[in-house]
């Protein structure tokens, strides 16, 4: 299958989305670390979308694509399947917009992602464990409800929605050589590159940050063709899924690498953003950290913007005390 880039991922269509969506999410704030920039020799700048509506940028791309819809289809509700950021980002655009919201999440999804979806009024609606479940659910739910399917990442105006955060990055920080953030679906990096493009100096080099645990970003980019995982092995959770041919596409075309990373790597890069920069962070939004710290003697004295993706973090999961810092001072 084959796409070209539509005018939603246009600098207008970008700017366009983000003008809708603007009532609707935080202008989220930009940290950085004097420390943390002397202990990796580079200038780098935070993009804290953990502290979007809902805890993550999903937010963006859920809404936009809502908002896009007409009168009749929002209506009939939103639906999507999802076990985590993107499930209750369909639900809180739902709530908002006053319509239902059908979420299919798999049985085994944490519990305190399921009651969050539920605290926005949308019913759950369980599946197994494979993405081929949850679409084989989802498919039932569309023909029992009617409702409006806004996928997760494999949809223009999830990503244009997705390209705002990169944007107004790009606006605080207009000088930035370098972008980082993470890779699962592609959305978000995706709408990072277009953003670039868009909306960035010439030549500034945007870089995808992957598990190895969960590396079919990588290595499709390598193999010039779409792979998937069969299995995935990573803490970083919200990084399980695999590319879209939309996504690989964008992705193929527009990067300038993907950096993988281990879980030790992930956990460390973690724990030190909790000590350096005092806030929550998710094992996914770790990853560009990771990979900077990797790859450190490349990066040095340049500017750089990373995307913290979300601030969601199952503590039943996640024992920070079982990583050592990268750094020791």
């Amino acid at each position: 299958m084959s796409f070209t880039t539509g005018p939603l991922l246009s600098r207008r269509g970008i700017t366009e989305s983000h003008n809708r969506i603007v009532p609707f999410i935080h202008r989220t704030p930009v940290l950085r670390s004097s420390s943390l920039n002397a202990l990796i020799g580079a200038d780098i700048v935070f993009k804290c979308e953990n502290f979007q509506k809902i805890g993550a940028f999903k937010i963006r791309g859920a809404t936009n694509a809502a908002l896009l819809m007409n009168d009749e289809e929002r209506a009939r509700g939103l639906a999507t399947h999802s076990s985590g950021n993107h499930a209750q980002a369909v639900a809180r655009a739902a709530q908002r917009l006053g319509v239902p919201a059908h979420i299919v999440m798999p049985a085994s999804s944490a519990a305190v992602k399921r009651s969050a979806v539920e605290g926005y009024g949308a019913r759950v609606v369980e599946s197994g464990p494979r993405i081929e479940d949850r679409e084989a659910v989802m498919q039932t739910v569309l023909a029992e409800t009617g409702a409006s399917f806004i996928h997760p990442y494999d949809d223009e105006r999830v990503i244009a929605g997705q390209a705002t955060a990169a944007k107004e990055l790009l606006e605080d920080y207009p000088d930035l050589e370098v972008l980082m953030g993470p890779v699962g679906g592609g959305g978000l990096m995706s709408g990072t590159c277009r953003s670039a493009v868009a909306f960035g100096r010439t030549g500034i080099s945007c870089i995808g940050c992957e598990p190895a645990g969960a590396d079919d970003a990588a290595r499709s980019i390598a193999a010039g063709t779409r792979l998937v995982n069969t299995e995935v092995h990573t803490i970083a959770d919200g990084l399980r899924t695999n590319l879209s041919d939309r996504t690989f596409l964008i992705l193929q075309k527009h990067l300038d690498e993907i950096i993988t990373v281990t879980d030790d790597e992930i956990g460390a890069a973690m724990r030190l953003v909790y000590e350096r920069l005092k806030v929550v962070i998710e094992p996914s939004s770790a990853v560009p950290l990771a990979a900077l710290i990797r790859e450190r003697s490349r990066f040095q004295k340049k500017r750089i913007g990373i995307i913290i993706t979300g601030g969601n973090v199952d503590f039943t999961t996640v024992d920070l005390a079982r990583w050592q810092p990268p750094f020791s001072d």
